[in-house]
């Protein structure tokens, strides 16, 4: 249905009066429902005074998504100075004007151009003006008007996420809260109700439920467990139009999660349990492992496993691996198949986090029971002691027995044993051991004084299967016989002064005894039988184990007697009794009035002529430095003494340079070439020798290129000079052969293989007068033409 709309603009001349606009009708919701008047006056009709003038103006409205063919009509504006004739021009300016909305620039009348969308822009703000299309001047003021876009129920209902996720515990009661979904719609929420939206569950019911209006789910099932089913899908509608037949809808989906509470004990597959353990498994070492299941997850599946009852309480424990929620059973104590070889234990297993809520259900516990059978293992034999302790006398003979150990197989079967001495802690050989029932006995003969205790070590081992052995710690200590006379503490050397009186005290003795003795050594001292009554001192025994040497006469003489030796006899009261006879050294020297040595044949007393430790090393040091010094002073001398090869101009000696290099034999044809010489342009500095390793470690030099006509001789003579100024050369002469001997030589040849080719006798007295360095060779040949003479 097209609605009409339409302004009158109306003029009014000649003299001032008032004046109203009114709507020419009422026909639809579009028309104007306010009216503006625009008062404007004047004073003379000449002028053309505008008494009043106004616009009726209102806003326009326009349905939205128009489908039709033709343009969409408006409104139309008229003013009340138009009088048909095509005089005024009507002019629409602002939102759209021109593009969207156009105006019949004569009639007034405005259209929409395009489909409009009320959720892009709902309000179009537009000034209409209408002008003497003559003049172009405004006949009445410029008005603004409205266009409203009417609503219609185009877009549908959009939720704020595709998918929602929740969770809530398992077991919850019915109307536990879940999640809130929420919708949104574009259309207008105050025109009609195409934005009113209304929630209806699609998927997930019987187990929950949503309010119609706010979109919260809830749970609508009792005790959902979440053993049986974890995970839910649930689809939610959005519907707008309030849920009416006709209204749009939109849809999300909401996965529910159920989450774990301790709701299920932990049970035992099974009631009992079977395993074996050797009797050798040693404590700590697992037996096997057992596990109760829990339907819960996480901390609450968590389980404690303990041993409550049962004959191997004190030989068994069960700890929890915390990864698995597996019980270990371990060894406590050792296991012995010949003691017992069955335990029965009772194994109870403990949810450690209980929820009170759920202690209806039952005890959070289980139980099971054990069988752990022990197998009996070859076993290495037991002694019948940890250790041993022995004792036996040092004068004791060989083969005597101090002893016996006793070791048993502990299996069944008692397999026989056999012993002996682990000769590592026995390198001596001091003990034996019989290998069949045990006994240890001496070898050789002890020494107590010598070594007190013997720690040895006796192996036991099954004679069928040696490798079954067993060790024991035996510890032999050797006890003290009187074997062992007392001696002097320490060697007595004293003097007698040449003035000392009778009964004067000149020195003191005491013992040692290597012996024990449990009450305590007493010592007694005498005189040897042929010193007794022919000694000049007397010995007085103390009878604390000490003895005093007292003079018999006074005054003696060094000349005379210059040394006294005492034989003293010490013995002890053990038994056996041992005595040991002693010599004391008594020198005779004179002494001062207050008994005080002065000199004597004994000066080592009292005047040692020995060197202190400090005096012997600075002596060892300077004999060191002087020997270096003697060293260094050799080998400058030596160095000094090193003459040069040539001395002066009149000592000429030749240097024999020794090469250690032969040449190629008749194939080397770089070698040496005499040719060379004859052609000095032909040398080749780069060209390097085949017959030896170049060792260059100078950049050779280039020399001038000898002229064509060069004699040889020129030659030699450039190549010494250019020797003598080269920084390479050596530091020395050298003799250089170039196999060249020049034009003649006065001498002639000097070669014996010529000679004896000429018929002619030779006459060598010219060597005479070639000087000294040739007399040996005229003396020489000279002697054999005084031959040929004879």
């Amino acid at each position: 249905m097209r609605t009409y709309h339409c302004f009158w603009l109306l003029f009014w001349a000649g003299q001032p009066h008032q004046s109203f606009l009114t709507p020419l009708s009422k026909r639809t919701s579009g028309f104007p429902e306010k009216e503006k008047v625009l008062v404007l006056s004047g004073n003379s009709r000449r002028d053309l005074h505008r008494s009043k003038r106004s616009w009726m103006w209102n806003q326009f409205f326009l349905l939205e998504e128009y489908t039709g063919t033709d343009y969409q009509y408006v409104g139309k504006l008229h003013s009340d100075q138009d009088k048909g004739d095509g005089s005024l021009k009507y002019i629409l300016s602002g939102d759209g004007a021109g593009d969207l909305f156009i105006i019949n620039e004569n009639t007034g009348d405005i259209q929409a151009t395009k489909r409009l969308d009320r959720e892009e822009k709902p309000v179009y703000i537009l000034r209409a003006q209408a002008i003497n299309r003559r003049t172009g001047r405004p006949v009445e003021p410029e008005s603004e008007f409205i266009i409203k876009i009417h609503d219609i129920n185009d877009n549908e209902p959009m939720f704020t996420k595709d998918v929602y996720n929740a969770s809530i515990p398992e077991m919850s009661d019915v109307g536990t809260f879940v999640v809130q979904v929420t919708a949104t719609d574009a259309d207008d929420p105050t025109y009609g109700n195409s934005a009113k939206v209304v929630y209806s569950i699609l998927q997930g019911q019987p187990y929950f439920s949503v309010e119609s209006e706010t979109g919260i789910i809830k749970t609508a099932l009792l005790n959902m467990d979440r053993e049986n089913r974890e995970q839910y899908q649930v689809v939610i509608q959005a519907k707008d139009m309030g849920g009416q037949m006709g209204g749009l809808s939109g849809t999300t989906t909401v996965n529910i999660t159920l989450t774990d509470v301790n709701d299920n004990p932990p049970r035992f597959p099974q009631s009992t349990y079977q395993f074996r353990a050797p009797e050798s498994t040693p404590p700590d070492s697992p037996v096997g492992r057992i596990k109760a299941n829990d339907a819960d997850v996480d901390e609450n599946a968590e389980i404690e496993y303990s041993i409550t009852e049962g004959d191997g309480y004190d030989m068994f424990g069960i700890t929890t691996d915390k990864d698995t929620q597996e019980g270990i059973i371990t060894v406590k104590k050792a296991l012995d198949f010949e003691n017992k070889n069955l335990y029965i234990l009772k194994v109870e297993a403990t949810n450690t986090h209980v929820d009170p809520r759920f202690l209806y259900l039952g005890p959070f516990k289980d139980s099971a029971t054990v069988r752990i059978q022990v197998e009996d293992v070859d076993e290495p034999p037991v002694f019948s002691r940890p250790a041993y302790i022995m004792e036996v006398k040092e004068d004791v003979p060989i083969n005597s027995v101090i002893g016996t150990v006793t070791a048993q197989d502990p299996d069944a079967a008692k397999n026989p044993v056999k012993y002996s001495v682990d000769r590592h802690t026995d390198m001596d050989r001091v003990f034996n051991i019989n290998s069949g029932n045990g006994s240890i006995f001496t070898s050789k003969p002890l020494d107590r004084e010598t070594l007190l205790w013997h720690n040895i070590t006796v192996i036991a081992a099954e004679i069928n299967n040696p490798k079954q052995s067993s060790r024991v710690p035996v510890f032999i200590k050797v006890l003290d016989v009187n074997d062992n006379a007392p001696e002097f503490a320490m060697f007595y050397e004293t003097f007698v002064c040449e003035n000392a009186k009778a009964e004067q005290l000149i020195q003191t003795l005491s013992a040692v005894d290597k012996d024990d003795s449990y009450s305590g050594h007493q010592f007694s001292f005498s005189l040897a039988p042929e010193a007794a009554s022919s000694s000049n001192f007397t010995l007085q025994d103390n009878r604390d184990n000490t003895a005093g040497i007292f003079t018999r006469k006074s005054r003696y003489n060094r000349h005379e007697m210059s040394t006294y030796f005492l034989p003293v006899v010490i013995s002890d009261n053990d038994y056996p009794i041992q005595s040991s006879t002693e010599t004391v050294t008594i020198r005779v020297c004179a002494c001062d009035h207050r008994g005080k040595m002065l000199s004597c044949n004994a000066e080592a007393l009292i005047h040692p002529t020995g060197l202190s430790t400090g005096a012997l090393i600075a002596i060892l040091l300077c004999i060191i430095i002087l020997l270096v010094t003697v060293v260094l002073f050799t080998a400058l001398r030596r160095q000094r003494k090193k003459e040069p090869l040539i001395i002066s101009k009149e000592d000429i000696r030749d240097n024999i340079v020794s090469y250690n290099d032969e040449g190629g034999g008749e194939e080397d044809t770089q070698a040496f070439d005499i040719g060379t010489l004859r052609n000095p342009e032909a040398i080749d500095d780069n060209k390097l020798r085949r017959d030896i390793v170049p060792e260059t470690l100078f950049m050779p030099r280039r020399t001038a290129t000898a002229r064509d006509n060069t004699d040889v001789r020129d030659f030699i003579n450039q190549r010494l000079k250019e020797n003598d100024t080269d920084p390479t050369a050596p530091p020395y002469d050298s003799l250089a052969t170039y196999a060249y001997e020049g034009n003649g030589s006065v001498a002639e040849s000097l070669s014996s293989l010529e000679s004896v080719t000429t018929d002619g006798d030779q006459d060598y007295d010219y060597l005479s007068d070639w000087g000294p360095r040739f007399k040996k060779l005229a003396d020489m040949y000279g002697a054999m033409d005084s031959d040929k003479d004879s």
